[in-house]
């Protein structure tokens, strides 16, 4: 049973250092494309380049919530521990909904009809 746990805890640090390596490779990725749409628009570009940051940390932090939750299994789970991961997955949950709104200018659940009608500025 030990190694089982300790196989789990490897697997929750790979994962973590997955999601880290996620939002750093779509930092890199959006500003390279920033920099390429920059000569042509600089209004669109810099949207882009936000769109794509967004994008980059919503995966990241996905993938460390899942890091965060395997690792809580291998833990003993004291009301301390499993509070302190509902806090952490609360706080990446709301980041995570903020950044959606963002890329896309509506919540997950809405569909496109929904928000055809608000005004945009952007």
């Amino acid at each position: 049973m030990e190694n089982i746990e300790l196989y789990i805890e490897y697997a929750a640090k790979i994962i973590e250092v997955a999601g880290v390596l996620t939002i750093v490779i779509g930092t890199i990725i959006a500003l390279v494309k920033y920099i390429a749409v920059r000569q042509k628009s600089a209004h669109r570009s810099y949207k882009l380049l936000r769109q794509e940051l967004g994008k980059g940390i919503l995966l990241g932090l996905e993938i460390l919530v899942a890091a965060d939750i395997i690792a809580t299994v291998v833990t003993e789970p004291t009301m301390d521990k499993v509070l302190i991961l509902g806090v952490i997955v609360l706080i990446r949950t709301f980041l995570s909904l903020s950044i959606e709104l963002e890329i896309e200018g509506r919540f997950p659940w809405q569909t496109k009809t929904e928000n055809d009608h608000i005004d945009h500025k952007s």
